[in-house]
């Protein structure tokens, strides 16, 4: 039920802001390095920095990476990014999410995770823990649970999506324009439409039903 989710996400909110006290985690978006870039730099700040945590956390776009972690490896992991002529831009948050920070986190919500009793979606439901659709309801909740502390595979999801469907048009649900942005990056042509404003609903309405 609606009701349950929404209490799943309050409680999903209330575990990973208690993980962490605040000031002991950041992030960053690294652009202009690739992937593979990016996880090579985490591993060695992870090492330089007396086995401080940092690991992607989001892999939004090519050429753009958001790692988390605590202060010490996300610094030096920015470091480095600048070093090799990326460029690291602080983000403003008090939750360093989807990093192993968020383990003992991801441990809590499985409890609340496991009273559910899930039945497969009607509508195909792409998991941005792994850029593809969950095999069965256990995949679900394995997916839900390892999202906390792993990193978000946005781009790989984006990639799924333009394989498998043929997609035109995106709609952004939430506030902003950030996921609207990240799609236009994307090399498919595909036209994002937003809510968050009612010009933009007043459009989007017109563009579905045109």
């Amino acid at each position: 039920p609606f009701t349950q989710a929404v209490q799943l996400v309050s409680r999903r909110g209330q575990l990973m802001q208690e993980a962490v006290p605040d000031g002991a985690g950041a992030m960053a978006a690294i652009v202009g390095l690739s992937d593979e870039r990016v996880i090579a730099l985490c591993e060695t700040a992870h090492l330089q920095a007396n086995n401080a945590v940092v690991s992607p956390a989001n892999f939004n776009a090519e050429g753009q990476v958001v790692i988390a972690g605590n202060p010490s490896g996300v610094a030096a992991a920015s470091q480095l990014a600048k070093a090799e002529g990326g460029k690291a831009i602080p983000l403003a948050v008090r939750v360093p999410s989807h990093c192993p920070l968020m383990r003992a986190a991801a441990t809590q919500f499985s409890e609340a995770l496991h009273t559910l009793k899930l039945t497969m979606p009607s509508i195909t439901v792409v998991h941005n823990r792994t850029g593809e659709v969950a095999a069965d309801t256990a995949n679900i909740l394995q997916c839900l649970q390892e999202q906390l502390y792993e990193p978000v595979r946005w781009h790989q999801s984006m990639q799924y999506i333009h394989d498998q469907f043929s997609i035109q048009t995106t709609l952004e649900c939430g506030p902003g324009v950030v996921l609207s942005n990240l799609v236009k990056r994307l090399p498919f042509g595909w036209n994002p439409l937003g809510l968050d404003t009612p010009q933009k609903l007043e459009a989007t309405v017109k563009a579905l039903t045109a």
